[in-house]
C-alpha cells in the first residue's frame, strides 16, 4: 500500500512538468540556468511578464515551526530544509528526495536536468502563465513568482478538489545551474484536501526553509 501512495504522489508531482516537454519540442532545447538572484522575470514571450518577485517570508506561526525542525540534507543535490520531528525520509536519489509524514503529508522535491540552451525565462513565463490560467478557473488559490534562497521560481496552491479525498499541493517550480548542470527543481507538499490546512503552515515553513550551496 505504501508503495502504491509512493508511485501515485511522485507521478502526481510530475504531471506539471510536462509544460517543459513541450516547450523543449518547440525550441529544440530546455532552460538554461536562473540568475540565482531575485530580480524582474523579463522574458519576452508569453501572455503575462512577471514583473514583481517576492521573497520567501515566514509568519510567525511558522517561523516557530521551522525554529523546532531540524535541518535535513540533500548532500548530492547542495539542498537542505528544516523539517518538523515527525517527518521521516521516505525514499532519496540521485534526483528524487521524498519524506513524510505518520497521516501521508509530503516533501517530493525531483530535479530534471535540461540541455544548456533551455530558455529559462521563457519557461518560467510560460509556467506563470499556465498556473494563472489555472488560477482563473478556479483550480489554483493563490500564483506568484516567489524566489527562496535568492532563486527565483513559479509558486501556486491548488484549491480544494472536487473529491476531498484527493491531493492537493502547495508546489514551486524554479531553475539553477549547479555542478554544470542546468536543471529544473520541482518541489511539492501534498496532503489530501480533506487535511490540507492541518499542514498548511507545515508547508509553507518546509519549503520556504529550502537553502541551496553554491
Amino acid at each position: 500500500m505504501r508503495s502504491l501512495l509512493l508511485t501515485g504522489l511522485i507521478l502526481f508531482a510530475l504531471s506539471f512538468c510536462g509544460l517543459s516537454e513541450r516547450l523543449k519540442n518547440m525550441t529544440g532545447g530546455a532552460p538554461a540556468e536562473n540568475s540565482n538572484a531575485a530580480t524582474s522575470n523579463t522574458a519576452s514571450t508569453g501572455s503575462t511578464s512577471a514583473t514583481t518577485i517576492d521573497a520567501a517570508k515566514l509568519t510567525p506561526e511558522q517561523q516557530s515551526i521551522a525554529n523546532s525542525g531540524t535541518e535535513t540534507k540533500w548532500t548530492e543535490q547542495g539542498l537542505s530544509w528544516i523539517l518538523p520531528a515527525n517527518w521521516k525520509k521516505m525514499d532519496v536519489k540521485k534526483e528524487q528526495f521524498f519524506y513524510t509524514t505518520p497521516d501521508n503529508a509530503s516533501l517530493i522535491v525531483t530535479i530534471s536536468v535540461m540541455p544548456d540552451n533551455f530558455p529559462v525565462d521563457t519557461s518560467l513565463t510560460a509556467y506563470y502563465d499556465q498556473a494563472l490560467q489555472q488560477l482563473k478557473n478556479g483550480k489554483y488559490e493563490s500564483v506568484r513568482m516567489l524566489a527562496i534562497d535568492g532563486v527565483k521560481g513559479v509558486e501556486f496552491t491548488e484549491a480544494m478538489p472536487e473529491e476531498k479525498d484527493g491531493p492537493r499541493r502547495h508546489q514551486w517550480i524554479a531553475y539553477r545551474n549547479y555542478i554544470g548542470q542546468n536543471q529544473q527543481l520541482n518541489v511539492m507538499t501534498a496532503m489530501k484536501g480533506t487535511n490540507f490546512d492541518k499542514h498548511r503552515d507545515d508547508f509553507t515553513a518546509v519549503m520556504y526553509s529550502m537553502k541551496f550551496v553554491d
